[in-house]
């Protein structure tokens, strides 16, 4: 029984893990919804709750069973091609498995696992659908990590952003109203542009599957060329509003402020979404083999990763509340991993993966954190204002040392490892006092911004108590917050392996040849493209394939 489950999975393995929380959702809404319940902790009364917070975390933790399976087997380096409804690509649908998509995957269910176990406190019964509208957004995160497909990247994008869009306002109050339309109205314009752009790049290669994407953009010339570079900028900008890039931020801190922990935990995975689709378009498509149209957002992607980085650090230290704080955080470190990705090294690239893990762990937990804190200091809140002093300074003080480190890049902690990478990598090239100046200058701000932080909320206290003493933390929130301290300190134990695996997702995402057989079995098309790392400090190479010549068609059976 075990072994044939075991080979059902192997066989539908990167769809499995797109129908796992789609099914689960589906079950979800039949199960039916009791209601909210004010306040932290309500809704037990209702038998129907607790079965509903039973399937729902039994499935995230089986997918977090799934997803670690599908990282031991991308670690191999083969690449699964999954083909629904058996139509080859690039005709038919296909999700593919690598090492990036299964990284990613098991790094979603590692802060999903965490955040509902923190919501079942008593979140998840301040509104109607919580545990429904959670696993539709996994399962719009899966498949936007799986899909081998530009246009079903666009359909599992509004997939989660439609889940995300409920989820904000969930509990509802005036400023997730607020911040809540902004929200939609923006994304609901970078879709348009997403359009935009795919209509481009279909106009002029005919598909919208990546790797045939790929293929195609390095044999267009002239005035196709160009147009294909303009779509690829057009969708750097789509991609940048969703990873909060500068200058499209903006929407960011005061969006994941407004939200409520669990589910601004939840968006730390969010903006990574932005940057695994940069990756996969302006390294797999417009990468050094892309023809004319090669390394079209190079000019660009660098120099505003690095204006992010340095604005999020400066937008942290002069937040006036914590939630506030943590989100501008979020902003820098998208700038810090998008500078590795824009030197377009395999070396950066790697070093930017790893301070990926770190940074989505780090902010996830630090947005519990925060709660946590302000549930103690009475109607201050999160507010960096002087409050009553909080029931628990000696556990909490320590979270929050442990979580500021992390988050400021101190030894020994993953953070100082993935800043470390970072300038090693791109010792050398020609941006390297740009990179060096910009990540040392943020981790300075940052530790400056966590200490003002701190010494607000444990040392300007007001002299007199309030009438009601705030509680102290439950131990199953606690516990939450503890799972991703406990999940940074393994990244840091772990760091020579997980950097290994980067290492290894780096070279395979440059080796087009093993994607275009993999994906389309082209023998031809594939040896056209010989796999040259680049060095960054050359031009883009112009395709090795004669621009007359075009990849040989699939043709249907």
């Amino acid at each position: 029984m075990a072994d044939s489950i075991l080979a059902f999975w192997m066989l539908h393995a990167p769809v499995l893990s797109v129908l796992l929380p789609a099914f689960t959702a589906m079950g979800l809404l039949l199960l039916g919804d009791g209601g909210a319940a004010s306040g932290l902790g309500g809704g037990h009364g209702d038998g129907r709750a607790t079965g509903r917070r039973l399937l729902s975390m039994a499935s995230v933790l089986l997918g977090t069973l799934m997803a670690v399976g599908l990282v031991w087997r991308a670690a191999s380096g083969e690449l699964v091609v999954y083909e629904l409804g058996e139509w080859p690509a690039p005709f038919g649908i296909v999700l593919v498995l690598d090492r990036l998509s299964a990284l990613m995957v098991l790094l979603t269910y590692g802060v999903a696992a965490p955040v509902l176990w923190y919501a079942t406190g008593g979140w998840d019964a301040r509104g109607r659908h919580f545990h429904a509208l959670f696993h539709f957004q996994l399962m719009g995160l899966s498949g936007a990590f799986l899909t081998g497909d530009l246009f079903n990247l666009f359909v599992f994008f509004e997939v989660l952003l439609i889940a995300s869009y409920v989820l904000l306002l969930h509990g509802l109050g005036r400023d997730r109203m607020r911040m809540g339309m902004h929200y939609v109205v923006l994304n609901l314009a970078g879709s348009g542009l997403f359009l935009i752009g795919l209509a481009m790049l279909y106009g002029v290669t005919g598909t919208l599957n990546m790797v045939d994407l790929g293929l195609r953009v390095a044999q267009l010339t002239g005035d196709s060329a160009l147009i294909a570079r303009a779509a690829a900028l057009v969708l750097l900008v789509v991609f940048g509003l969703k990873a909060a890039l500068v200058p499209l931020y903006f929407w960011l801190p005061g969006t994941y402020a407004a939200a409520s922990a669990p589910v601004a935990a939840l968006f730390a995975i969010m903006t990574k979404v932005g940057v695994y689709s940069i990756i996969r378009t302006h390294w797999g498509i417009f990468g050094v083999e892309g023809g004319e149209a090669a390394l079209a957002a190079q000019s660009w992607l660098l120099p505003l990763a690095l204006t992010t980085s340095v604005l999020g650090a400066l937008g942290a230290l002069a937040a006036h509340s914590l939630s506030r704080m943590v989100a501008y955080l979020t902003v820098s470190s998208v700038g810090t991993i998008l500078a590795g990705v824009g030197l377009f090294t395999p070396e950066t690239l790697s070093a930017a993966l790893y301070y990926t893990l770190h940074s989505t762990i780090v902010i996830a937990g630090l947005f519990l954190l925060v709660e946590l804190m302000a549930a103690q200091r009475g109607s201050a809140g999160d507010k960096l204002r002087p409050a009553v002093a909080v029931r628990e300074p000696v556990l909490l003080g320590l979270m929050m040392l442990f979580g500021a480190a992390s988050a400021a890049g101190l030894p020994p902690l993953p953070g100082f490892l993935g800043k470390l990478m970072v300038l090693q990598s791109s010792s050398g090239l020609p941006a390297q006092a740009w990179v060096w100046s910009v990540v040392l200058v943020v981790g300075f701000f940052t530790i400056v911004g966590l200490a003002r932080a701190g010494v607000i909320v444990f040392w300007h206290l007001q002299p007199e108590p309030e009438a009601v003493a705030p509680s102290g933390s439950s131990l199953k929130l606690l516990s939450a917050a503890w799972a991703f301290m406990a999940l940074t300190l393994a990244l840091a134990l772990l760091a020579s392996p997980v950097k290994r695996y980067t290492d290894a997702t780096a070279l395979q995402l440059v080796d087009t040849a093993a994607y275009a057989e993999a994906v389309l079995g082209k023998q031809g098309g594939a040896a056209a493209h010989t796999v040259r790392p680049y060095d960054g400090s050359r031009s883009a190479p112009a395709s090795s394939q004669p621009a007359a010549e075009t990849a040989p068609e699939k043709v249907l059976p």
